[in-house]
C-alpha cells in the first residue's frame, strides 16, 4: 500500500488552558455523512491530557469544521486509576450509544505512571461522555502489571475482539525507564469483563522494546493491523500485520507504505495510526513529532493501490 500525505490537521493553540499542547493518539469516528469526529488527548502545561475532538470535513479532512471548547471526558477524581490524564483508544456504537474505551494515567511513587483502561459513554452523540465507573474495567492483573490500554475493539456475531498494549517492565535507556508493553488479545462476552492475561499477537524483533496502539481494521474477511513501535534507537514509526482471525498475526511492516518527512510536523516521529474508511477513500491519521505535541495529520490511500 502506498499513503498519500496531505498535511497537518490541527494542533492546539495554546489558548485553551486545558489545551495548551498536543492531540495524542487520535481516534476518528463517522459522525455523519459530512463529517468526521477525531478525538484526541489534549495535554495542559503540565503535560496532563483530557480527551476532546476535532471535526473535520469528511471530503476533505483538511478543513477542521469545529473544535470542542471543554473537554468531553475530564481526569479522574484524586487517588482513582485516571487522575493524571485520559487519551482514547477506541470508539464504539453500541445500543445506539457511543462507547469510548480510553486510558487513564497514574502517578505512583516507586515506577514512572501506571496506565489502565476504562469505560466512558455517550448518550449525545459523543458531545459529552459520563464515566461507566471510577474503576477500570481493564485493571491491572498478576501477569500483567503496569500497564493494560485497549486501542481497538470490534464486535462481531455477539463477542466482543480486543486489542491492547499491554506491559509488566520497563526498559533502561541512558539511565532512563521506558515503558515495554507488546499488543495482545481478548476475547469479551460483554465488553466489560475480560481474561487476567491476553494472548501476545505482535512481539517484539531486532531491538524493539515498546509496540503498541493497535488498530484493527476488517477488509474482505481479512483483519489489518496498524500500530506504532519504539526501538533502542529512540525511533517510533508505524509498523503493519495482518490476519484471517484476529489472533494470529503476520508482520508486514514493509508494506506500510508511509514515512518520515524530510522536515517538519512529522520528521522525527510518525506514531498512533488510525484508519477510517470513507466511501470509497481511506484515510489515515496519526501523529508526528514528540509523541503527539506537534498535532496530528492525515494521509490517504493512494486509489491505485
Amino acid at each position: 500500500m502506498k499513503w498519500e500525505k496531505r498535511g497537518l490537521v490541527y494542533c492546539p493553540d495554546g489558548s485553551l488552558v486545558w489545551a495548551k499542547h498536543s492531540a495524542l493518539t487520535p481516534t476518528p469516528i463517522l459522525l455523519n455523512e459530512h463529517t468526521i469526529r477525531v478525538y484526541a488527548g489534549l495535554r495542559d502545561e503540565k503535560g496532563v491530557s483530557r480527551i476532546g475532538f476535532v471535526d473535520v470535513e469528511a471530503d476533505n479532512p483538511s478543513i477542521v469544521k469545529i473544535v470542542s471548547s471543554t473537554p468531553v471526558l475530564d481526569v479522574g477524581i484524586p487517588g482513582t486509576f485516571d487522575d493524571n490524564g485520559v487519551i482514547p483508544g477506541d470508539i464504539i456504537g453500541y445500543e445506539d450509544k457511543l462507547y469510548m474505551y480510553y486510558v487513564g494515567f497514574q502517578l505512583v511513587e516507586k515506577v514512572k505512571f501506571l496506565a489502565f483502561t476504562g469505560l466512558a459513554i455517550s448518550c449525545d452523540q459523543g458531545y459529552t461522555f459520563e464515566r461507566y465507573s471510577n474503576a477500570p474495567i481493564l485493571d491491572r492483573s498478576d501477569k500483567e502489571l503496569y500497564f493494560r490500554a485497549i486501542h481497538s475493539v470490534m464486535l462481531e456475531d455477539g463477542v466482543w475482539h480486543v486489542w491492547c498494549g499491554v506491559g509488566s517492565e520497563w526498559e533502561l535507556i541512558d539511565g532512563t525507564p521506558y515503558p515495554k508493553y507488546n499488543v495482545r488479545y481478548y476475547r469479551s462476552e460483554d465488553g466489560l469483563n475480560f481474561a487476567d492475561e491476553g494472548i501476545v499477537c505482535i512481539d517484539f524483533i531486532n531491538d524493539e522494546y515498546r509496540i503498541g496502539r493497535p488498530r484493527v481494521i476488517k477488509q474482505n474477511g481479512n483483519y489489518k493491523m496498524f500500530f506504532t513501535k519504539g526501538t533502542l534507537r529512540r525511533d517510533y514509526l508505524p509498523g503493519y500485520a495482518e490476519s484471517d482471525d484476529g489472533v494470529t498475526w503476520t508482520r508486514l511492516d514493509d508494506q506500510v507504505g508511509i514515512q518520515l518527512s524530510e522536515s517538519g510536523w512529522d520528521s522525527k516521529m510518525l506514531a498512533y495510526p488510525a484508519v477510517i474508511q470513507y466511501k470509497d477513500k481511506t484515510y489515515m491519521f496519526y501523529n508526528g513529532n514528540d509523541y503527539g505535541k506537534t498535532g496530528f495529520g492525515y494521509a490517504i490511500l493512494d486509489s491505485n493501490q
